[in-house]
């Protein structure tokens, strides 16, 4: 794979696998190019909630709006410009506030992998 730019005009967005929220996802890398991460895009419409069991360790940056990751641990609230690590084996919710939510997703290994049940987008 050579470097390349991506934007999230670049990506188809679905509804999250196993979800009714109004939750979207799109990988732009993942198991089909050879790297060893899934990169992608997730919004999130406002007051949305998904519960997660985690399967990769999985890094989200929050690019517009705020969400809510609640975990055994405690809850963090992430803005535009934060990180969200989410390590594997956790098990969380993820909540958008009333401005809904654009986030950039970095996952190790595959996430599509660990989800065997998950289509191929």
């Amino acid at each position: 794979m050579t470097v390349r730019k991506f934007a999230l005009t670049d990506v188809s967005l679905e509804r999250t696998p196993g979800q009714e929220a109004d939750v979207f996802v799109g990988n732009l890398v993942d198991q089909r190019h050879g790297g060893p991460v899934t990169i992608g895009y997730g919004r999130y419409e406002p007051d949305q909630s998904i519960d997660e069991a985690i399967a990769v360790d999985d890094v989200m940056v929050v690019l517009e709006g705020r969400v809510s990751v609640s975990s055994a641990a405690g809850t963090v609230t992430a803005g535009p410009g934060e990180i969200v690590y989410m390590p594997k084996g956790s098990s969380v919710t993820i909540r958008s506030h009333e401005q809904g939510a654009l986030t950039a997703y970095v996952t190790h290994p595959h996430w599509q992998e660990a989800h065997p049940d998950t289509k191929q987008r």
